[in-house]
C-alpha cells in the first residue's frame, strides 16, 4: 500500500477520486496524493478515527492542513505505543515510496475522543464525517452501540463493499445519505467498491452537496 502502488491501483480501475484516509493519522496523505496527480487522479486527505466508543468514523477533506490539524487533536488523544511484533511497521513514505520514518504511535488503537467530540472537530475544519462500514459488526456503529443516535450530525453512512447501496438503503434505511468504498487495506482491494457521485468539481465541498442533493450534484451509484 505504498503510494505509486496506490495510484497505480486507482488509475487501473479507471477512479478519478479517492480517499486516504489511514487509522488516526494523514501523515501519507499528502505522498499519495502527490502520486496520484501524477496519473490524473484527485486523492482527498482524511483519517478513519476511532472514537473512545471504538467506533469509526471517516474524516475527509479538501485541504491537508485540515487533516492535519484533525491529527494534531487525534494524536493528543490517542493513547499507547506501537508494538511492531504484533502490528508491524508504520511506515511514513513519500510519494515515490521512500521510507521517510515510521510512526511509534498505537495508530490501531481508541482515542479518548467521543463520537461528538470526533464529529464536532471535523466539522470545524469544515471536513465531512461519514460512519463507516456501519453493516459490519467490528467498529461499526451499529455493532459498536446498538443503533445509531438520532443526535449525532453524521455527513453520511458507509457501507464495505459486501453490500451494494441499493442493499444498504433497504438495510439501513433512507433517513441519511449512504455511499460505499472498498475501505482497502491492500492494493489489490482499491476500487473494489466504488460510489459514484454528479459533482461540478472533485472536492469534498462537492461531495457534501451530493449528499444532501443540492442544486444538480447527486449521489447516483
Amino acid at each position: 500500500m505504498s503510494p505509486r502502488h496506490i495510484a497505480a491501483a486507482a488509475r487501473q480501475k479507471e477512479l478519478d477520486v479517492v480517499g486516504i484516509c489511514d487509522h488516526n493519522s494523514a501523515e501519507n496523505a499528502a505522498a499519495v496524493a502527490e502520486a496520484a496527480g501524477r496519473l490524473g487522479i484527485r486523492a482527498l486527505p482524511g483519517l478513519e478515527v476511532t472514537s473512545k466508543e471504538e467506533v469509526h468514523i471517516l474524516a475527509l477533506f479538501d485541504e491537508l492542513e485540515a487533516a492535519l490539524s484533525l491529527q494534531e487533536q487525534i494524536y493528543a488523544s490517542l493513547p499507547g505505543e506501537n508494538n511492531e511484533e504484533i502490528f508491524g511497521l508504520q511506515v511514513v513514505a513519500s510519494a515515490d515510496d521512500e521510507v521517510l520514518g515510521t510512526s511509534g504511535r498505537f495508530l490501531a488503537g481508541a482515542t479518548l475522543l467521543s463520537l461528538a467530540d470526533v464529529i464536532d472537530a471535523v466539522h470545524d475544519l469544515r471536513g465531512l464525517a461519514v460512519a463507516s462500514h456501519v453493516d459490519r459488526e467490528g467498529f461499526g456503529i451499529i455493532g459498536q452501540l446498538g443503533f445509531i443516535p438520532d443526535n449525532l450530525p453524521l455527513d453520511a453512512l458507509e457501507v464495505s463493499r459486501r453490500l451494494t447501496i441499493t442493499e444498504g438503503r433497504s438495510a439501513f434505511g433512507q433517513s441519511r445519505p449512504l455511499i460505499t468504498g472498498s475501505d482497502a487495506h491492500s492494493q489489490d482491494e482499491v476500487g473494489l467498491a466504488t460510489t459514484s457521485f454528479r459533482l461540478e468539481a472533485a472536492t469534498v465541498r462537492e461531495i457534501g452537496l451530493a449528499l444532501r442533493g443540492l442544486g444538480e450534484r447527486r449521489v447516483l451509484s
